[in-house]
């Protein structure tokens, strides 16, 4: 049985204490977190734009590419003292906060309380009585109308309402001045609140700090609210808008600044909203607010469900309660994985359309979050998105493709500056959302030398056109500056040609750059340097160097400036792959030369070597050693997000002796970010090792990593008090993963079902070959051997599909009649069939 899953809160009235334990509503730009108490309520707007400069340089060390050969050479000549000259790091934006609004009501001895998050409409919806009756409070974020709707009703016993609406000063935000690096940039920020219309209007305007350089030194931001009363105080609803500002002078003269054309403009948007919304009453009315919204992320969500085993008893236990229950448990509880994987869903959607997830998603209530709040690319970024395709989350992929395309100029850049390469694409490892340029890189963290992450990057887009196909991508004001929209057809990008194939070619580019014949490895495997030499010999392969591997260290070596990291390997074979898939099924006129230089390449990179357990090697160099005290499983990439290992037994059994390397070397060391073990439980999954990833979720639900919200922190134990959405976010990939395993013409049912999870139903995966599981149910019996597996597959093209199910040993039985085990199933367009496995 499917259905609904809430989150539910308890409370005593007073604040619930720490921000990162509110609910937290977005709709991808725009966002909110609530900390749900009945009568100080407080509420901090988002917006997925906010970032606050510092005086750091925006732009690549003029040196770096100047510094490109002694890399090398110290790589060849093994001389781990190179340190990138004691560089110190440079750091992007901040992510920042909006406004804070206090809801302030008299406060009397609570009787009753209940907050629920519904995910399938996108509200928070709290309920609490006291002496003077029941009250309501509801709340959400418009996906049609880009502002925040919060409603209050009398109450239950017609006492009207009595509110105050305060917008805080931002010296009152947590955290506020508070940096390791000492002064921060809020300090120097200047602001005014404001409250016009005799109260009804309310808000605050602020000034980002001028520093040379900066493209934000005239910008600053705004929150806007504007409160509509309702039949002499029995209801109240609050629009509220965030937006950056621009063209607002110099900051100097911010104090003395006319901001009123300013929020008139804005209050006026509000009203224009409210209009199109009001009852013939003239009020405006929550419920017809409410529907536009509503169709959209109600469309979104209910995609994709999960459902484990029949037992509805646990439902009504409180998120406190749920989370309590399974610190105490040794196995997973069902109803804690089904509203974990909801609100992982509900965040997921919360958080895309407009962008990818930050480090926080799209939240935080604090001012200098941790890592900036940004969007970082060796691992989180696209962690967080490793169940989006396949979730059936299409606006959060087409989310993910602006955020791609916005940094592709200084991606180019980068490529060009790092290593002189033409129309090539390397990627930082961090990003602030404005900028990617090469800054943040320092002599123990050599992330201009992290050569994996543009393939990467293209995993998700590549991904999105296996599950969708080919499809239009509207031009929004994101991307129009560098995609004007009257030179494409209706202002749409096509896919393949405008977005896939181009990016694709220039990561190809990438790779076939950094091979020089100069740097190569003999038939021996043994490195060598020869300037001048123009061509590899038989049996030579290329040394893909300098090299980054984050962000491990090779054992008793005191450089991260490498060679030969599996991860390149893997990324530029996995980078192959996918150029290589699409010009055959796609050909343009140059397509040939293109299959050609890919062919030419794969055989020439470096092998990939495994060490004495058998374990994958993260360098292929024979003189780093393996270092496995570490958080990180780059190296593991042709595993997951790559294919590599799944038809090749060695790199598969390679992989999984890596992971168990990992966990028995560094446990106890550096093994509670979160990151590491979603990371793991990735891999493990496509490695099929359903023991494996049950006992990391073990891990992880049994952990401190979750806030009453079912947010999650940056680690296990909590021991950096990071806001961090690695873990919710991730979670969906990972379930995901465990019940379907698809590649082009392949479709694997429960590859890595955890062993106590013996019956289920999970809805509306996409597989990467252009179909849909609309269903897929299961119901094992206690050995978890036998039993059926039953799917309802539905494909988007003609084409022949294998269908596997080696959990039970059966033949495959389909609606079109009975098909050997093994082999294919022929569809038609848009047909749907019935397949069942039955032992």
């Amino acid at each position: 049985m499917s259905r609904n899953i809430y989150s539910i809160r308890k409370t005593d009235g007073k604040a619930l204490g720490k921000w990162q334990d509110g609910m937290v509503l977005g709709n991808g730009r725009t966002g909110v977190v609530c900390d749900c108490a009945p009568y100080n309520e407080s509420l901090v707007f988002q917006n997925m734009d906010f970032i606050i400069p510092r005086q750091q340089p925006r732009f690549t060390p003029p040196e770096v590419g100047g510094q490109l050969y002694e890399a090398r050479q110290a790589v060849i000549n093994l001389d781990d003292s190179w340190n990138v000259h004691d560089r110190q790091r440079t750091e992007m934006y901040c992510y920042h906060p909006g406004a804070r609004m206090l809801v302030l009501q008299k406060e009397e001895e609570l009787e009753d309380y209940r907050c629920i998050q519904d995910n399938s409409t996108g509200e928070v919806i709290l309920n609490f009585s006291d002496c003077n009756g029941g009250w309501t409070r509801k709340l959400f974020v418009s996906r049609k109308d880009d502002v925040a709707v919060m409603q209050l009703k009398q109450s239950s016993r017609g006492m009207k309402l009595s509110v105050d609406f305060k917008i805080d000063d931002i010296e009152n935000i947590p955290k506020y001045g508070k940096n390791k690096r000492g002064i921060t940039p809020e300090c120097n920020m200047k602001y005014h609140k404001f409250s016009i219309d005799n109260g009804s209007c309310i808000g605050m305007i602020a000034h980002y700090p001028d520093y040379e350089g900066s493209e934000l030194r005239e910008c600053g931001y705004l929150t806007i609210s504007r409160i509509y009363v309702k039949n002499d105080f029995e209801e109240i609803i609050v629009l509220t808008k965030s937006e950056r500002l621009t063209n607002l002078g110099k900051a100097e003269a911010f104090d003395t600044f006319d901001y009123s054309g300013i929020v008139k403009e804005y209050s006026d948007k509000l009203d224009e909203i409210a209009a199109n919304y009001k009852e013939e009453s003239g009020n405006l009315d929550y419920d017809r607010i409410l529907k536009p919204h509503r169709e959209l992320h109600e469309k979104l969500f209910n995609a994709a469900s999960l459902q484990l085993g029949d037992d509805d008893s646990q439902k009504e236990l409180s998120n406190e309660e749920l989370i309590a229950k399974q610190k105490e448990s040794k196995e997973l509880i069902n109803e804690m994985v089904m509203r974990v994987y909801a609100q992982g869903r509900e965040a997921m959607i919360s958080c895309g359309g407009y962008s990818a997830p930050r480090l926080c998603g799209l939240w935080t209530g604090e001012w200098n979050p941790g890592w900036n709040g940004a969007y970082t690319m060796d691992a989180n970024v696209n962690i967080q998105v490793a169940g989006m395709n396949t979730g059936h989350v299409y606006d959060s992929a087409v989310g993910y493709i602006y955020f791609v395309l916005k940094q592709i100029p200084d991606w180019i850049k980068n490529a060009s500056d790092v290593y002189g390469m033409e129309d090539a694409l390397q990627i930082p490892v961090n990003t602030d959302g404005s900028r990617a340029m090469m800054v943040e890189y320092d002599k123990r963290y050599l992330f201009q030398y992290w050569n994996a992450g543009a393939s990467w990057m293209m995993v998700p887009l590549y991904e999105f056109w296996q599950c969708y196909g080919n499809r239009k991508i509207p031009i929004t004001s994101k991307i129009s500056h560098l995609y004007p929209r009257e030179k494409y057809d209706n202002g749409m990008l096509d896919l393949e040609e405008d977005i896939l194939r181009p990016l694709l070619r220039k990561t190809l580019n990438f790779w076939l750059q950094i091979c020089t014949p100069e740097y190569y490895m003999d038939s021996d495997g043994k490195p060598h340097y020869e300037k001048g030499k123009t061509g590899l010999k038989d049996n030579e392969k290329y040394m893909i160097v300098p090299a980054y591997s984050p962000e491990n260290i090779p054992k008793d070596y005191n450089s991260t400036v490498t060679a030969n990291a599996a991860m390149d390997i893997a990324a530029a074979r996995d980078c192959i792959s996918m150029v290589k898939n699409l010009e055959e099924k796609n050909p343009s006129h140059d397509s040939k030369a293109i299959i050609e230089s890919c062919d030419r390449l794969i055989n020439q990179l470096p092998e990939y070597e495994f060490d004495s357990t058998g374990a994958l090697r993260e360098w292929s160099y024979p003189y780093f050693k393996e270092n496995n005290e570490h958080r990180h499983i780059s190296h593991l990439y042709l595993a997951w997000p790559a294919y590599e290992a799944q038809n090749n037994i060695k790199l598969r059994e390679a992989c999984k002796q890596a992971i168990e390397n990992r966990n028995r070397e560094n446990k106890g060391i550096d093994d509670t970010a979160s990151h590491g073990w979603i990371h793991k439980a990735l891999v493990a999954a496509r490695l099929k090792d359903r023991e494996c990833v049950e006992d990391i979720l073990k891990l992880l639900f049994s952990s401190d990593i979750f806030f009453k919200s079912f947010m999650t922190d940056h680690n296990t134990d909590r021991a950096k008090g990071v806001y961090c959405t690695d873990t919710i976010l991730g979670l969906v990939g990972v379930i995901n993963e465990m019940l379907l395993y698809s590649n082009d013409g392949e479709l694997e049912l429960l590859p890595a079902l955890a062993p106590s999870w013996k019956c289920g139903e999970i809805k509306g995966l996409m597989a990467r070959s252009r179909a849909c599981v609309e269903s897929l149910k299961w119901q094992l019996s206690d050995n978890g051997r036998s039993g059926t597996v039953t799917a309802v597959i539905v494909s988007y093209v003609e084409q022949e599909l294998k269908i596997h199910c080696p959990i039970v040993e059966a033949d495959l039985k389909a609606s079109k009649g009975i098909v050997k085990k093994g082999n294919s199933i022929s569809f038609e367009k848009d047909e749907r069939i019935i397949v069942t496995f039955e032992a």
